[in-house]
């Protein structure tokens, strides 16, 4: 995304983050906003003319506003709509990005949602956990990222592995997701769960140790990982038993490699 893209982001974002909260039922209204946002994206992927008018930069801010209002009065919640409205008036770098904006818009409404519900924690760990469920299912990762099937087919399948073993939230957003790829449902799906932490304000650690992390250890892991990137830290964790012992520790790109199996295959490089 380009920089006026970001900066049009950023504004329609800190007001959403300012003015919903202090709605009278601001779980509901968060809810229904990124439930109304992604329905307008729907819309707008189906209507080239209206997507490209609504961010033509050489029309006014005005002549863009009334076009939104136009289309959209009635058929949105009056909040969804100012923040539409306030969309519009921002300068974006192409159409695309403006449609991109509204989509990470909705998925930030319903992070808000379960925050208001003091449940972002556990949806971004219920994405991690989804993740890691494709990355082990490669089969039913090939069915949602065949980009020939139908996306109604696609949700329905990941609605039923997801049935009753997630929050509503963390639920909506996997279904948009695979509705509306970017790269591929595994990465994805990771991205909203980096994305959730980031609303936290933390950074995310991916540990793979050969047994199960401690409360202690994994308390005492999470101080040492603070300290070294000045940053609060979420930690998803995982086993893998083939490390033998100790365990891999991923940040953004790079990898702290403290498993026995690394320290063998290091031994065996030098000894070459």
């Amino acid at each position: 995304m380009h920089a006026a893209s970001r900066e049009a982001l950023e504004t329609v974002s800190e007001y959403f983050d300012t003015t919903s909260k202090n709605k009278e039922k601001p779980v509901a209204v968060a809810a229904q906003t990124g439930a109304e946002l992604f329905d307008v994206v729907e819309l707008l992927d189906g209507d080239r003319a209206l997507r490209i008018t609504i961010a033509e930069a050489s029309l006014a801010e005005e002549q863009r506003a009334e076009v939104v209002s136009a289309v959209f009065a009635g058929k949105v919640s009056q909040y969804t709509l100012e923040l539409l409205i306030m969309a519009a008036r921002q300068v974006w770098s192409t159409p695309k990005e403006m449609r991109t904006g509204l989509v990470t818009l909705g998925r930030r409404a319903l992070l808000r949602a379960a925050e208001h519900q003091g449940q972002l924690e556990q949806v971004e760990e219920e994405l991690f956990r989804l993740s890691r469920l494709l990355l082990k299912q490669p089969e039913l990762s090939l069915l949602l990222d065949d980009q020939s099937a139908d996306p109604v087919a696609k949700r329905d399948l990941l609605a039923k592995v997801l049935y009753g073993k997630v929050t509503a939230v963390t639920e909506a957003l996997a279904l948009q997701v695979i509705g509306r790829p970017e790269r591929n449902a595994i990465d994805d799906v990771n991205a909203l769960s980096e994305y959730a932490a980031a609303l936290r304000g933390h950074k995310v650690a991916v540990v793979t140790s050969a047994n199960a992390l401690t409360k202690a250890q994994h308390q005492t892991l999470a101080t040492k990982l603070e300290g070294i990137y000045a940053y609060p830290m979420s930690l998803h964790t995982e086993v893998d038993p083939s490390l033998i012992g100790g365990a891999i520790i991923r940040v953004g790109y790079e990898v702290i490699d403290g498993s026995t199996s690394g320290k063998i295959a290091r031994l065996r490089a030098q000894l070459v």
